[in-house]
């Protein structure tokens, strides 16, 4: 019978799992070809506005495969709900039993997308991170800012906030830690005082130009994993030392580098992807100088290594209790 794990078990125990170490060895099994991973599956919608993807996939000679269906309904708040939605089965890779059904309501996937954040962050940002600027104010602009607490000692944060009625609950979720968080009036000018930006908005047109953005520079880019999404001028990708992708295949369809190639500012020969740098560091950045760029449209392999972690943390603890 499929253990059903509701949305305060997977809470529970997913501080005890180290996102980051399961988050970059899934990237790294990715792009050394261990990892199956078929097309993305998409529904758009338009009123309102929103979407719903399907990803799925297996990693070779491993236990499980995994399914995952997550939504993203930008009004939800309006209306008192969550704007991420979804859940996550998982399946014996031997013969098709379904061993678990996460019922995360989006959790996971925000986790793992912010974690992959945090792996990007680790490996391509400046030595000395002086600020981290963050555009967009919603669940993932929050997850990102936590996450990246691990892999910088920087606590100083400057947010642009699309929505001004999003300001302030996000300065008062932060009111209490130890990050010192101000508003920005634009994009530019979160460009002008960062040298580590993420990007988190499902923007249709790009929020950051070429030319505000400063030498030495890291940009991770989240929010564009449709065809149509866009938070980053092609220019910007044109003129970075170095451009990083989670899927070289993935890129062909959807994001920055999808965007880029298809306007002629880019050649995809100049790609990387994360989890090779990973694998290779010299690959990624290697002067303090450069400006670097990791486009994350979110890989399946994320979400299998994460359902695998919950699954295994759940049974582990119910076989300490019954023992």
């Amino acid at each position: 019978m499929s253990m059903i794990l509701d949305l305060e078990t997977i809470r529970r125990v997913l501080p005890a799992i180290d996102l980051l170490k399961i988050i970059e060895e899934g990237f790294v099994a990715f792009s050394e070809g261990r990892v199956v991973v078929p097309p993305v599956g998409e529904l758009v919608f338009n009123d309102p506005p929103g979407e719903a993807h399907i990803k799925y996939g297996y990693i070779k000679n491993d236990e499980f495969y995994v399914i995952k269906i997550a939504s993203g309904f930008y009004h939800n708040p309006r209306i008192g709900l969550p704007s991420s939605q979804g859940m996550m089965l998982l399946f014996s890779q031997k013969t098709g039993v379904c061993e678990a059904v996460l019922l995360d309501q989006g959790l996971l996937t925000d986790h793992r997308t912010a974690a992959a954040g945090a792996v990007a962050a680790r490996l391509l940002a400046p030595q000395e991170v002086r600020r981290v600027g963050i555009l967009g104010a919603g669940t993932q602009a929050r997850l990102q800012l936590q996450h990246l607490r691990a892999v910088t000692s920087c606590r100083r944060a400057l947010i642009w906030v699309p929505d001004p009625d999003e300001t302030e609950p996000f300065l008062q979720f932060f009111a209490e830690s130890d990050l010192d968080v101000e508003i920005a009036r634009s994009p530019s000018e979160v460009a002008r005082a960062c040298n580590l930006i993420v990007t988190t908005t499902p923007s249709t047109q790009a929020l950051l130009q070429a030319s505000g953005v400063r030498r030495g520079t890291h940009i991770t880019a989240v929010g564009s994993d449709t065809s149509d999404k866009i938070e980053l001028a092609p220019a910007i990708l044109a003129s970075a030392d170095v451009v990083v992708v989670d899927s070289l295949a993935q890129s062909e369809s959807r994001g920055e580098v999808f965007r880029a190639v298809q306007s002629g500012d880019l050649e995809r020969e100049k790609v990387v992807e994360l989890g090779a740098a990973l694998a290779d560091p010299s690959l990624a950045r290697t002067d303090d100088d450069q400006i670097t760029v990791c486009d994350l449209t979110g890989v399946a392999v994320q979400d299998i290594q994460i359902a695998k972690a919950v699954f295994a943390e759940v049974r582990k603890r119910d076989d300490e209790r019954l023992s």
